[in-house]
């Protein structure tokens, strides 16, 4: 056994196969948690609106905050992968949206629903274009061109199921378990 320390390679694409596939893997199932939470509530919002005892010009904000918090973060993440590393960045990113899930579950008032689901689109919104960059940067040749096929059926399917996940949660347990449903999943995606 040798007494230097295991070499970590200096970029992604020179991974072994397996750990390349892992990590494009659970970071498209990162990507797909973001985008399922954008409708999630969709179908829940009367549910929602009832527990928080919020008006219906306040309910509306509950999309909305999380759209235009998800749309600053999405241009800002390549800044901040450079700054940071596109690792930490979705280390990051999947821990604070994983905390921020949490808070949104324990919402008291329409206040604070809206203020939590801001920081929820704001720190998932890095996960989304991280995906594509670290893809795009993992594989060649033909496993490239599936990266942004794999990812548009992610971007696609995950606003789509939204709402009728989301009412199904709702019906089977309550509202605030929309976003508890993020929590282990999230840790593992962290992790």
């Amino acid at each position: 056994m040798s007494d230097t320390p295991a070499t970590v390679p200096a970029n992604a694409a020179n991974l072994p196969e397996r750990t390349k596939l892992l990590v494009f893997g659970l970071m498209a199932f990162g990507q797909f948690m973001a985008l399922l939470d954008i409708q999630i509530v969709a179908g829940s919002l009367n549910a929602i609106q009832a527990g928080l005892s919020a008006g219906p010009d306040e309910i509306a904000w509950v999309q909305t905050a999380y759209l235009m918090a998800e749309i600053v973060m999405i241009p800002l993440a390549a800044f901040l992968s450079q700054a940071v590393s596109t690792r930490w960045l979705f280390t990051a990113s999947a821990a604070l949206f994983t905390l921020s899930s949490l808070t949104c579950g324990f919402a008291w008032d329409i206040d604070s629903m809206i203020v939590f689901r801001a920081l929820q689109g704001f720190v998932g919104g890095a996960m989304v274009p991280l995906v594509f960059a670290t893809g795009f940067t993992m594989f060649d040749g033909p496993r490239r061109a599936l990266v942004p096929a794999i990812l548009g059926v992610v971007s696609t399917l995950a606003p789509t199921l939204g709402p009728t996940v989301g009412g199904l949660i709702t019906d089977i347990a309550d509202w605030r378990w929309l976003f508890f449903i993020n929590v282990i999943p999230g840790l593992a995606i962290a992790i």
